[in-house]
């Protein structure tokens, strides 16, 4: 995949770039090393904060790494509809039998 996106014209570089999509541009060894600081600083962060937060309270959404050529996003989990959760408690207490 690198030597695919190596091989692109600047013309289409320079489209994918405007258009906001990382994972098809190039990225250097330096700058995949410069995200993996980041996606650490941003834990790193997000634990200090969960460490220093009532435990009753509600912490937040653990951070997004950066998005690396060639990955991605990670997809976002669906909430649980009210009757969805109905659904589950009936098949859970054997109303599936």
């Amino acid at each position: 995949m690198t030597a695919l996106r190596n091989a692109l014209p600047e013309v289409e570089l320079t489209q994918q770039a405007d258009e906001g999509e990382p994972e098809k541009g190039r990225w250097s060894q330096s700058e995949l090393l410069l995200a993996s600081a980041i996606d650490a600083l941003r834990r790193v962060e997000y634990v200090l904060i969960c460490a220093n937060t009532d435990s009753k309270a509600k912490r937040p959404s653990p951070p997004e790494p950066v998005r690396r050529p060639g990955a991605a996003p990670r997809a976002q989990k669906k909430e649980l509809s009210q009757a969805g959760a109905e659904t589950l408690f009936k098949l859970i207490n054997g109303g599936a039998a």
